[in-house]
């Protein structure tokens, strides 16, 4: 009873939300809760959240065959782009998902590059919003969470620049909707100077 008044209190304290919402899982988070991922888009597709991402920091096939059918449940309640290896799968209607699976910010700056060489690009031309037609994920979310721990991936690190980041030492299995909404208290305290 007590969980659900402070849910409900930091719920009202709530008057900024962001936009875009991105969450940084490694693989042993998904192994340990494949649930969960289900469980906080639902939480924030119900506060009004229009754009989410989730980053799966795995590359092991065999593991990701396990929480994969976890994933695709998103499907459910959202359109879900599913990006891997294999390429971008699209399922459900609704508030956009993303999930990339294994996805590297490095190796998409490095095929932004490739792909500009090829298309025979000038270099004296070459500015960032020319970089960011390139990219395989245009968007820039307003808030990172990165729960259990403060190391980030390299996944969006060219749209994630002026992202705020919000760590949380709850683990992934452990992470419950009041711990989403004191990362969106601490969001909406927060000013945005966006590199300036």
């Amino acid at each position: 009873m007590i969980h659900w008044l402070y849910e409900r209190r930091l719920r009202s304290q709530l008057q900024r939300l962001p936009h875009h919402i991105c969450f940084m899982i490694t693989e042993q988070d998904m192994l340990d809760a494949p649930e969960k991922i289900l469980d906080v888009t639902s939480w924030c597709l119900n506060l009004g959240i229009t754009l989410l991402t989730f980053h799966v920091n795995s590359t092991d096939s065999e593991n990701i065959r396990k929480f994969l059918p976890y994933i695709k449940k998103i499907a459910s309640v959202a359109k879900l782009r599913l990006h891997d290896e294999y390429g971008t799968e699209v399922k459900g209607e609704g508030v956009v998902v993303d999930v990339a699976i294994g996805k590297s910010g490095r190796e998409e700056i490095a095929q932004c590059i490739k792909q500009m060489a090829n298309d025979g690009i000038d270099p004296k031309v070459v500015d960032e919003h020319l970089i960011e037609s390139y990219l395989a994920f245009r968007y820039s979310p307003d808030l990172v969470i990165k729960t259990g721990g403060y190391h980030l991936t390299d996944f969006l690190i060219w749209q994630s620049v002026y992202s705020e980041l919000y760590f949380s030492d709850i683990n992934w299995r452990f992470f419950r909707k009041i711990d989403l909404l004191r990362a969106l208290r601490d969001y909406q305290s927060r000013e945005r100077r966006f590199g300036i």
